[in-house]
C-alpha cells in the first residue's frame, strides 16, 4: 500500500473531508493508513484533515493500546451555510444508502 496514491484533477462532489469521515463512519478503529489507501490520499493528509475534524467538534478518539478509537459527533452541524439544519448524521446516512444501494445493483 506504499507510495503515493493516484492524482485526480478536476473538481468531485465530496471533499476529502467527507470521505475520510465516511471511512470512520465504517469503522471506528480504521488506521490511517487503510484511510488513506480508501480515500486515495497520503497519509499526512488523512492526519490534517483528521485533526481539522477533531478541532472543530466532528470527532474525538481515544488511544487503545496501539491503536485510535474514532468516535463521530453525530449532532454536529455542517458548516456550510448552505447546508444549515444538516447534521453530521445527515450525511452519513446519505451516504450509507448510497453505498448499500451500489453494493445492491449489479455492474
Amino acid at each position: 500500500m506504499g507510495g503515493v496514491p493516484e492524482t485526480h484533477s478536476g473538481w468531485t462532489f465530496l471533499t476529502n473531508h467527507a470521505r475520510v469521515l465516511a471511512s470512520i463512519a465504517d469503522n471506528q478503529n480504521i488506521r490511517i493508513r487503510d484511510i488513506a489507501a480508501r480515500c486515495r490520499l497520503t497519509e499526512r493528509a488523512v492526519q490534517k484533515i483528521i485533526s481539522d475534524l477533531e478541532q472543530d467538534g466532528y470527532l474525538t478518539h481515544t488511544r487503545q493500546g496501539r491503536t485510535n478509537e474514532y468516535r463521530i459527533q453525530p449532532g454536529t452541524i455542517l458548516r456550510h451555510p448552505a447546508d444549515a439544519g444538516l447534521t453530521v448524521s445527515d450525511l452519513l446516512s446519505v451516504l450509507a444508502q448510497h453505498d448499500a444501494e451500489r453494493d445492491t445493483t449489479p455492474r
